[in-house]
């Protein structure tokens, strides 16, 4: 009989995201600072079954695009388990889309930090949380983090050094997801045809900046964001939008297309509002991660 985990993959806002020098391995170095959303993808492992699947479901899965499962960020963090541990022979992994693909919510990042989570819930011998961080590093940036119980933290290099901090009080985020997307790897090489030649810079590690929501918002920066708005000008528009209704930070999320706004509790947008472009998701932040949900 097979077992069962259920997660729900929580997405992510960067409060503050700086691009620094390329590091030795060709990847640049980054400061930022994560923290998650309500909005979920809802993910299912089930392990002691015949063979290896993954099942993409739900309203934002893309209808092109998908690519062989084997580049798929949930596939290869079973797949990583299972070469770290020997365990398990066969996995089956359903995920229901809930998350705005390709947006810089970390979908994808959070599908694979899920089924980690949920493979060590599942695992006869759990390897714990610190393992499971040094298997999600090399999967990207976000996945760290994403594989963490944590909701606020500050990161740097490429996301896995992290120091959790105290999560800040929910407050409503409205989402504005455009019809126009982004590459990361394109925004990278017009960051970098915009800067010229990368210098290091010195990190900003004033946690009190980092402890209240007034604080967050007098620093909060995405280096990708004047890049995106020379890329598609239209953009700025949804962010005036959100502005103008009150945003304390109104920002590209990741290194785009979706913006992001964070909201005081009792003025936030409400659903029938329409945004000049996209579309618009309401969700909130969150301040505890439910932990998996084990089923047989």
């Amino acid at each position: 009989m097979s077992r069962e985990a259920r997660v729900l993959a929580h997405a992510k806002i960067n409060l503050e995201l700086l691009v620094l020098a390329r590091e030795e391995g060709g990847h640049h170095g980054l400061q930022t600072v994560f923290h998650r959303l309500a909005l979920g993808d809802e993910v299912r492992v089930r392990v002691d079954v015949a063979g290896r699947t993954l099942d993409c479901g739900g309203p934002e899965l893309p209808t092109s695009g998908l690519g062989p499962v084997q580049r798929n960020l949930a596939w290869r963090a079973a797949v990583a388990y299972a070469e770290a541990t020997g365990w398990p022979d066969g996995f089956a992994i359903e995920v229901e889309k809930l998350v705005p693909t390709g947006g810089g919510l970390g979908g994808g990042s959070a599908d694979a930090g899920a089924v980690l989570r949920a493979l060590d819930a599942l695992a006869p011998a759990p390897l714990g949380e610190e393992r499971l961080l040094q298997l999600a590093a090399p999967l990207g940036a976000d996945v760290p983090f994403l594989t963490s119980r944590a909701c606020h933290v500050l990161a740097w290099s490429r996301g896995e050094r992290m120091l959790a901090l105290p999560p800040l009080p929910d407050r409503p985020v409205a989402l504005i997801v455009p019809p126009v997307a982004i590459d990361t790897a394109e925004a990278y090489a017009r960051l970098a045809a915009s800067r010229g030649e990368w210098r290091p810079a010195a990190m900003r590690c004033d946690l009190e900046s980092l402890a209240i929501w007034d604080a967050v918002a007098r620093r909060a920066r995405n280096d990708f964001e004047p890049v995106a708005l020379a890329w598609h000008p239209a953009l700025a528009s949804a962010l005036d939008w959100l502005r103008a209704r009150g945003a304390a930070i109104a920002m590209l999320a990741g290194s785009g297309s979706t913006l992001f706004g964070v909201f005081e509790p009792t003025a936030a947008p409400d659903a029938s509002s329409v945004p000049p472009m996209g579309r618009l998701v309401l969700t909130h932040t969150l301040s505890r991660v439910v932990g998996v949900q084990l089923i047989g």
